[in-house]
Protein backbone atom coordinates (compact mmCIF):
# COMPACT_ATOMS: atom_id res chain seq x y z
CA UNK A 1 0.00 0.00 0.00
CA UNK A 2 1.21 4.02 -0.53
CA UNK A 3 1.80 5.83 2.32
CA UNK A 4 2.11 9.66 2.52
CA UNK A 5 4.17 9.18 5.34
CA UNK A 6 7.50 10.21 5.04
CA UNK A 7 10.04 7.13 3.54
CA UNK A 8 13.18 6.19 5.14
CA UNK A 9 15.58 8.76 2.81
CA UNK A 10 13.71 12.02 4.45
CA UNK A 11 11.09 12.55 1.57
CA UNK A 12 6.74 12.26 1.44
CA UNK A 13 7.08 11.57 -2.37
CA UNK A 14 9.28 14.47 -4.15
CA UNK A 15 9.32 16.72 -1.56
CA UNK A 16 11.39 16.61 1.54
CA UNK A 17 15.29 15.86 1.64
CA UNK A 18 18.28 17.79 3.66
CA UNK A 19 19.50 20.72 1.52
CA UNK A 20 22.12 22.26 4.15
CA UNK A 21 25.33 23.86 3.87
CA UNK A 22 27.62 21.49 3.93
CA UNK A 23 29.24 23.24 7.35
CA UNK A 24 25.39 22.12 9.12
CA UNK A 25 25.91 18.91 7.73
CA UNK A 26 27.24 17.36 10.40
CA UNK A 27 24.57 18.45 12.96
CA UNK A 28 21.72 17.03 10.22
CA UNK A 29 23.11 13.65 10.46
CA UNK A 30 23.53 13.52 14.08
CA UNK A 31 20.25 14.51 14.44
CA UNK A 32 19.00 12.01 12.01
CA UNK A 33 20.95 9.08 13.41
CA UNK A 34 19.64 9.77 16.94
CA UNK A 35 15.84 11.20 16.90
CA UNK A 36 14.36 8.34 15.69
CA UNK A 37 15.84 6.11 19.09
CA UNK A 38 15.29 8.59 21.29
CA UNK A 39 11.55 9.44 20.91
CA UNK A 40 10.99 5.93 19.72
CA UNK A 41 12.91 4.77 23.39
CA UNK A 42 10.35 3.73 26.35
CA UNK A 43 12.02 6.58 28.84
CA UNK A 44 11.42 9.21 26.50
CA UNK A 45 7.63 8.51 25.81
CA UNK A 46 7.12 8.37 29.67
CA UNK A 47 9.33 11.86 30.28
CA UNK A 48 7.02 13.27 27.08
CA UNK A 49 3.38 11.77 28.22
CA UNK A 50 4.22 12.78 31.34
CA UNK A 51 4.68 16.50 30.96
CA UNK A 52 1.84 16.55 27.86
CA UNK A 53 -0.54 15.75 30.60
CA UNK A 54 0.70 17.49 33.73
CA UNK A 55 2.00 20.10 32.50
CA UNK A 56 0.17 21.22 29.28
CA UNK A 57 -3.57 20.15 30.55
CA UNK A 58 -3.52 16.97 27.74
CA UNK A 59 -5.81 15.69 26.42
CA UNK A 60 -7.09 18.69 24.79
CA UNK A 61 -11.06 18.22 24.90
CA UNK A 62 -12.68 17.43 21.40
CA UNK A 63 -15.47 20.05 21.37
CA UNK A 64 -18.94 19.40 19.78
CA UNK A 65 -19.84 23.29 18.19
CA UNK A 66 -23.42 23.05 18.55
CA UNK A 67 -24.31 26.73 16.89
CA UNK A 68 -21.98 25.94 14.43
CA UNK A 69 -22.88 22.41 13.70
CA UNK A 70 -26.22 24.62 12.85
CA UNK A 71 -24.86 27.38 10.66
CA UNK A 72 -22.75 24.46 8.49
CA UNK A 73 -25.53 21.86 8.41
CA UNK A 74 -23.01 19.23 9.80
CA UNK A 75 -21.81 17.71 12.96
CA UNK A 76 -18.76 19.90 13.90
CA UNK A 77 -16.01 18.80 16.55
CA UNK A 78 -13.48 21.65 17.52
CA UNK A 79 -10.17 20.17 18.56
CA UNK A 80 -9.23 23.28 21.51
CA UNK A 81 -5.49 22.90 20.97
CA UNK A 82 -5.56 26.28 22.61
CA UNK A 83 -6.77 25.14 25.60
CA UNK A 84 -2.81 23.91 26.34
CA UNK A 85 -0.45 25.87 28.41
CA UNK A 86 0.85 28.81 26.46
CA UNK A 87 -2.03 28.75 24.10
CA UNK A 88 -1.55 26.59 21.18
CA UNK A 89 -0.44 23.26 19.58
CA UNK A 90 3.86 24.88 19.70
CA UNK A 91 4.40 23.30 23.02
CA UNK A 92 3.63 19.65 22.18
CA UNK A 93 6.78 20.15 19.58
CA UNK A 94 8.65 22.22 22.11
CA UNK A 95 8.37 19.67 24.71
CA UNK A 96 9.64 16.62 22.78
CA UNK A 97 12.30 18.97 21.12
CA UNK A 98 13.62 20.34 23.82
CA UNK A 99 13.88 16.60 25.70
CA UNK A 100 15.99 15.22 22.97
CA UNK A 101 17.87 18.01 22.50
CA UNK A 102 18.71 17.47 26.32
CA UNK A 103 19.60 13.62 25.94
CA UNK A 104 22.01 14.78 22.96
CA UNK A 105 23.90 16.99 25.46
CA UNK A 106 22.77 20.02 24.07
CA UNK A 107 23.02 23.53 25.90
CA UNK A 108 21.49 25.96 24.43
CA UNK A 109 17.80 26.15 22.40
CA UNK A 110 17.82 28.06 19.19
CA UNK A 111 14.34 28.73 17.71
CA UNK A 112 12.24 30.97 15.03
CA UNK A 113 8.91 32.21 15.25
CA UNK A 114 6.39 34.26 13.03
CA UNK A 115 3.30 35.18 15.62
CA UNK A 116 5.60 34.32 18.65
CA UNK A 117 3.71 31.29 19.64
CA UNK A 118 6.31 28.86 18.96
CA UNK A 119 8.69 31.52 20.67
CA UNK A 120 6.81 31.80 24.01
CA UNK A 121 6.47 27.80 23.89
CA UNK A 122 10.05 26.95 23.67
CA UNK A 123 10.90 29.90 26.11
CA UNK A 124 8.74 28.01 28.67
CA UNK A 125 9.92 24.41 28.40
CA UNK A 126 13.37 26.18 28.20
CA UNK A 127 12.51 28.22 31.38
CA UNK A 128 11.03 24.11 33.16
CA UNK A 129 14.41 22.94 32.21
CA UNK A 130 17.21 25.34 32.84
CA UNK A 131 18.08 26.15 28.90
CA UNK A 132 19.75 28.84 27.58
CA UNK A 133 16.70 30.18 25.18
CA UNK A 134 17.62 32.14 22.07
CA UNK A 135 14.80 33.47 20.00
CA UNK A 136 14.70 35.01 16.38
CA UNK A 137 11.96 36.94 15.28
CA UNK A 138 11.60 38.85 12.16
CA UNK A 139 11.12 42.82 13.79
CA UNK A 140 8.10 43.59 12.02
CA UNK A 141 6.63 40.47 14.05
CA UNK A 142 8.35 41.48 17.26
CA UNK A 143 6.55 45.14 17.18
CA UNK A 144 2.36 43.39 16.02
CA UNK A 145 3.31 40.39 18.56
CA UNK A 146 4.55 42.83 21.27
CA UNK A 147 3.14 40.71 24.06
CA UNK A 148 4.59 37.42 23.08
CA UNK A 149 8.04 39.13 22.99
CA UNK A 150 7.34 40.61 26.82
CA UNK A 151 6.15 36.96 27.84
CA UNK A 152 9.60 34.83 26.09
CA UNK A 153 11.80 37.79 28.12
CA UNK A 154 10.08 37.04 31.25
CA UNK A 155 10.54 33.33 30.58
CA UNK A 156 14.32 34.37 30.46
CA UNK A 157 14.33 34.13 26.78
CA UNK A 158 16.78 36.23 24.74
CA UNK A 159 14.70 37.57 21.55
CA UNK A 160 16.63 39.22 18.51
CA UNK A 161 14.94 41.34 16.30
CA UNK A 162 16.06 40.28 12.62
CA UNK A 163 15.72 43.29 9.90
CA UNK A 164 16.46 42.09 6.86
CA UNK A 165 14.35 40.72 3.81
CA UNK A 166 10.47 41.79 4.85
CA UNK A 167 11.31 41.62 8.64
CA UNK A 168 8.70 38.36 8.84
CA UNK A 169 8.93 34.94 9.45
CA UNK A 170 10.94 33.59 6.58
CA UNK A 171 13.86 36.11 7.58
CA UNK A 172 13.90 34.77 11.33
CA UNK A 173 14.08 31.38 9.98
CA UNK A 174 16.84 32.69 7.78
CA UNK A 175 18.68 34.00 10.92
CA UNK A 176 18.05 30.71 13.13
CA UNK A 177 20.02 28.67 10.22
CA UNK A 178 22.98 30.99 10.00
CA UNK A 179 23.12 30.90 13.49
CA UNK A 180 23.11 26.91 13.81
CA UNK A 181 20.05 25.29 12.80
CA UNK A 182 19.10 22.12 10.78
CA UNK A 183 15.89 22.66 9.76
CA UNK A 184 13.62 21.02 12.01
CA UNK A 185 13.32 17.33 10.12
CA UNK A 186 9.50 17.47 9.17
CA UNK A 187 9.06 13.68 10.31
CA UNK A 188 9.67 14.85 13.29
CA UNK A 189 7.83 17.67 13.90
CA UNK A 190 4.59 15.45 12.90
CA UNK A 191 5.64 12.95 15.39
CA UNK A 192 5.77 14.73 18.23
CA UNK A 193 2.87 16.72 17.13
CA UNK A 194 0.52 13.47 16.01
CA UNK A 195 -0.22 13.67 19.86
CA UNK A 196 -3.43 15.30 18.06
CA UNK A 197 -4.41 12.74 15.57
CA UNK A 198 -3.95 10.44 17.97
CA UNK A 199 -6.51 11.67 20.81
CA UNK A 200 -9.32 12.67 18.13
CA UNK A 201 -9.16 9.07 17.54
CA UNK A 202 -10.24 8.24 21.26
CA UNK A 203 -12.70 11.04 21.22
CA UNK A 204 -14.24 10.34 18.76
CA UNK A 205 -14.76 6.62 19.35
CA UNK A 206 -16.12 7.48 22.70
CA UNK A 207 -18.58 10.95 21.10
CA UNK A 208 -19.87 9.06 17.53
CA UNK A 209 -18.92 5.28 17.98
CA UNK A 210 -16.11 5.17 15.53
CA UNK A 211 -12.30 6.47 15.48
CA UNK A 212 -12.35 8.72 12.11
CA UNK A 213 -14.35 12.14 10.83
CA UNK A 214 -15.47 12.52 7.43
CA UNK A 215 -13.52 15.68 7.12
CA UNK A 216 -10.33 17.31 9.19
CA UNK A 217 -9.77 20.69 8.64
CA UNK A 218 -6.41 22.62 9.47
CA UNK A 219 -4.25 25.57 8.65
CA UNK A 220 -0.98 25.42 7.10
CA UNK A 221 1.54 28.03 7.48
CA UNK A 222 4.51 25.95 7.64
CA UNK A 223 2.21 23.13 8.78
CA UNK A 224 3.20 21.58 11.96
CA UNK A 225 -0.71 22.25 13.70
CA UNK A 226 -2.41 20.36 10.05
CA UNK A 227 0.59 17.64 10.70
CA UNK A 228 -0.35 16.46 13.98
CA UNK A 229 -4.41 16.67 13.24
CA UNK A 230 -4.08 14.20 10.04
CA UNK A 231 -0.91 12.35 10.65
CA UNK A 232 -2.87 9.00 12.42
CA UNK A 233 -5.42 9.65 9.59
CA UNK A 234 -2.88 10.30 6.60
CA UNK A 235 -3.43 7.02 4.56
CA UNK A 236 -6.82 6.17 5.43
CA UNK A 237 -8.96 7.74 2.09
CA UNK A 238 -12.14 7.72 4.14
CA UNK A 239 -10.88 10.55 5.72
CA UNK A 240 -10.81 14.31 3.50
CA UNK A 241 -8.15 16.15 4.48
CA UNK A 242 -9.01 20.10 3.75
CA UNK A 243 -5.48 22.55 4.48
CA UNK A 244 -6.22 26.43 4.82
CA UNK A 245 -3.35 28.46 3.41
CA UNK A 246 -3.28 32.19 4.11
CA UNK A 247 -4.79 33.85 0.45
CA UNK A 248 -3.87 37.61 2.40
CA UNK A 249 -5.29 40.26 0.29
CA UNK A 250 -6.27 37.60 -2.46
CA UNK A 251 -3.48 35.68 -4.19
CA UNK A 252 -3.90 37.37 -7.76
CA UNK A 253 -2.86 40.66 -5.98
CA UNK A 254 0.44 39.38 -4.97
CA UNK A 255 -0.37 40.49 -1.52
CA UNK A 256 -0.50 36.82 -0.41
CA UNK A 257 1.55 33.59 1.20
CA UNK A 258 -0.87 31.11 -0.63
CA UNK A 259 2.67 28.54 -1.26
CA UNK A 260 0.32 25.31 -2.92
CA UNK A 261 -1.66 27.61 -4.93
CA UNK A 262 1.04 29.69 -6.58
CA UNK A 263 4.56 28.19 -5.42
CA UNK A 264 6.81 26.25 -7.89
CA UNK A 265 9.25 23.82 -6.77
CA UNK A 266 12.16 25.24 -5.10
CA UNK A 267 14.29 25.09 -2.25
CA UNK A 268 13.83 26.72 1.02
CA UNK A 269 15.09 26.09 5.17
CA UNK A 270 16.72 23.27 3.60
CA UNK A 271 13.80 20.89 2.14
CA UNK A 272 12.68 20.51 -1.57
CA UNK A 273 9.19 21.67 -1.26
CA UNK A 274 6.90 24.27 -3.02
CA UNK A 275 7.85 28.06 -2.89
CA UNK A 276 6.70 31.03 -3.78
CA UNK A 277 9.12 32.63 -6.29
CA UNK A 278 9.95 34.59 -9.70
CA UNK A 279 10.66 33.30 -13.09
CA UNK A 280 14.32 33.56 -11.81
CA UNK A 281 13.80 31.29 -8.71
CA UNK A 282 14.27 34.11 -5.97
CA UNK A 283 11.86 33.96 -3.37
CA UNK A 284 9.21 36.63 -3.19
CA UNK A 285 8.04 37.79 0.07
CA UNK A 286 4.95 36.70 1.25
CA UNK A 287 1.66 38.45 3.21
CA UNK A 288 -0.69 37.66 5.68
CA UNK A 289 -2.39 39.73 8.46
CA UNK A 290 -1.64 36.45 9.93
CA UNK A 291 2.29 36.28 11.39
CA UNK A 292 2.20 32.85 11.51
CA UNK A 293 1.12 31.92 8.10
CA UNK A 294 2.66 34.63 6.17
CA UNK A 295 5.74 32.01 4.86
CA UNK A 296 6.74 31.73 1.18
CA UNK A 297 7.48 27.96 1.73
CA UNK A 298 4.89 24.72 3.30
CA UNK A 299 6.13 21.65 4.67
CA UNK A 300 7.18 18.90 2.39
CA UNK A 301 4.48 16.60 3.97
CA UNK A 302 1.82 18.96 2.87
CA UNK A 303 3.16 19.37 -0.36
CA UNK A 304 3.03 16.24 -1.06
CA UNK A 305 -0.82 15.70 -0.71
CA UNK A 306 -1.77 18.56 -2.44
CA UNK A 307 0.40 17.20 -5.16
CA UNK A 308 -1.26 13.76 -5.02
CA UNK A 309 -4.19 15.10 -4.32
CA UNK A 310 -4.79 13.91 -1.13
CA UNK A 311 -5.46 17.03 0.27
CA UNK A 312 -7.99 19.90 -0.64
CA UNK A 313 -6.13 22.95 -0.15
CA UNK A 314 -8.16 26.39 -0.05
CA UNK A 315 -6.65 30.02 -0.30
CA UNK A 316 -8.56 31.98 3.01
CA UNK A 317 -8.40 35.84 2.79
CA UNK A 318 -7.64 38.72 5.75
CA UNK A 319 -11.30 39.24 5.24
CA UNK A 320 -12.49 36.07 5.05
CA UNK A 321 -10.68 35.12 8.59
CA UNK A 322 -11.62 37.80 10.16
CA UNK A 323 -14.89 37.56 9.60
CA UNK A 324 -14.76 33.31 10.74
CA UNK A 325 -12.84 34.67 13.52
CA UNK A 326 -15.91 36.60 14.93
CA UNK A 327 -18.65 33.66 13.59
CA UNK A 328 -16.34 31.57 16.09
CA UNK A 329 -16.75 34.36 18.55
CA UNK A 330 -20.00 35.44 18.94
CA UNK A 331 -21.58 31.39 18.24
CA UNK A 332 -19.54 29.71 20.48
CA UNK A 333 -17.50 32.06 22.73
CA UNK A 334 -14.36 31.16 21.03
CA UNK A 335 -12.06 33.60 20.47
CA UNK A 336 -9.76 32.02 17.84
CA UNK A 337 -5.71 33.06 16.87
CA UNK A 338 -5.79 34.60 13.61
CA UNK A 339 -4.19 31.53 12.42
CA UNK A 340 -6.91 28.86 13.19
CA UNK A 341 -9.54 31.91 11.68
CA UNK A 342 -8.03 30.50 7.97
CA UNK A 343 -9.21 27.37 8.89
CA UNK A 344 -12.21 27.95 9.92
CA UNK A 345 -12.66 30.74 6.96
CA UNK A 346 -12.88 27.32 4.91
CA UNK A 347 -15.77 26.09 6.22
CA UNK A 348 -18.29 28.25 4.10
CA UNK A 349 -15.83 27.36 0.91
CA UNK A 350 -17.27 23.23 1.64
CA UNK A 351 -20.61 22.33 1.46
CA UNK A 352 -21.25 19.32 4.07
CA UNK A 353 -23.90 16.52 4.23
CA UNK A 354 -25.76 16.70 7.49
CA UNK A 355 -24.66 13.63 8.44
CA UNK A 356 -21.05 14.71 8.34
CA UNK A 357 -18.70 14.49 10.66
CA UNK A 358 -15.98 17.92 10.98
CA UNK A 359 -13.06 17.33 13.00
CA UNK A 360 -11.34 21.45 12.92
CA UNK A 361 -8.15 22.12 14.89
CA UNK A 362 -8.40 25.50 16.69
CA UNK A 363 -4.63 25.61 16.89
CA UNK A 364 -4.35 28.58 19.04
CA UNK A 365 -6.21 31.34 20.81
CA UNK A 366 -6.42 34.61 20.01
CA UNK A 367 -5.21 36.52 22.88
CA UNK A 368 -2.08 37.77 20.89
CA UNK A 369 -4.37 38.82 17.68
CA UNK A 370 -6.87 41.28 19.69
CA UNK A 371 -5.25 44.87 18.76
CA UNK A 372 -5.65 43.33 14.54
CA UNK A 373 -9.24 41.90 15.18
CA UNK A 374 -10.28 45.38 16.51
CA UNK A 375 -7.87 47.19 13.97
Amino acid sequence: MKSFLVDQDGYYGEFGGAYVPEILHKCVEELQNTYLDVIESEDFKKEFDQLLRDYVGRPSPLYPARRLSEKYGCKMYLKREDLNHTGAHKINNTIGQILLARRMGKKRIIAETGAGQHGVATATVCALMNMECIVYMGKTDVERQHINVEKMKMLGATVVPVTSGNMTLKDATNEAIRDWCCHPYPDMVARLQSVISEEIKKQLQEKEGRDYPDYLIACVGGGSNAAGTIYHYIDDERVRIVLAEAGGKGIETGMTAATIQLGKMGIIHGARTFVIQNEDGQIEEPYSISAGLDYPGIGPMHANLADKKRAMVLAVNDDEAIRAAYELTRLEGIIPALESAHALGALEKITFKPEDVVVLTVSGRGDKDIETYLG
